[in-house]
């Protein structure tokens, strides 16, 4: 039994309907588990009018060219995180405000129950912290954070937005797509004279508490997550293919 939500179908992929029988196995698959172990990747969000990386025909590399920003470019280049932050800023209001899916809540209500052992998920949209569930890492990090990559001080994401609408009061662009992190389209012409705020302690580059492609988990987080996965006795992989 969950909390009804209105699922958002723009971005899930044409799909055949549920074979009754492999619901009824994955019904007793988790009937039979005592401590299971969950990982989730971009698919599960898609309900919630997220889009994903590899979908056929809605995934991001189905629909565009694009690619995710690199971290070393991220950290390099000033105009690589100019032009980041400003398609972040025009994406924010609309991909923070995104809600939990029926998907994310049935994992909430299986913590809640004492059937999930842990969860594992390598989104970064903070729908499984709105659903509610506490027993998770979140294996990439999350949007709603940012950090400073000198001092280490840690900001909401809801408060940077503030600094650049301070920053950039006439500045406005129009936004082509959406991707999975809550990038959107812009033009470099669009993004040229956007600016970027520094940490406000002590200056540095700000960043999303994110894993960016190219980065690598820190090995203390895979230790934890290995160790959960060693205390489980079954695991399940909802909305991932594992390519990463």
């Amino acid at each position: 039994s969950v909390s009804r939500a209105s699922p958002n179908l723009t971005f899930v992929p044409a799909c055949l309907p549920p074979d009754p029988m492999e619901v009824e196995e994955l019904q007793q698959f988790v009937s039979n588990s005592k401590r299971l172990f969950v990982m989730t990747g971009a698919g599960i969000s898609t309900e919630s009018g997220i889009p994903d990386y590899r979908s056929e025909g809605v995934g991001l590399y189905a629909r565009t060219d694009r690619r995710p920003v690199q971290h070393a470019e991220f950290v390099r280049s000033a105009s690589a995180r100019q032009r980041y932050w400003a398609r972040n800023f025009v994406g924010w209001p609309q991909f923070s405000s995104h809600q939990p899916n029926k998907a994310h809540l049935v994992l909430r209500d299986w913590e809640k129950l004492g059937k999930l052992h842990w969860l594992v998920t390598q989104n970064v949209d903070a729908l499984h912290t709105k659903a509610g569930s506490q027993r998770m890492t979140e294996l990439h990090g999350c949007t709603h954070r940012v950090f400073c990559l000198s001092c280490g001080d840690l900001i909401s994401r809801s408060e940077l937005q503030e600094h650049f609408e301070d920053l950039n009061p006439t500045w406005k662009a129009e936004a082509f797509g959406v991707a999975p992190d809550g990038d959107v389209f812009l033009t470099d012409e669009q993004v040229h004279n956007f600016q970027v705020p520094g940490c406000l302690k002590c200056g540095g580059i700000l960043k999303p508490d994110v894993t960016f492609f190219g980065d690598t988990v820190s090995q203390e987080k895979v230790s934890f997550v290995h160790q959960r996965l060693a205390e489980s006795d079954s695991m399940l992989v909802a909305g991932s293919s594992m390519q990463v």
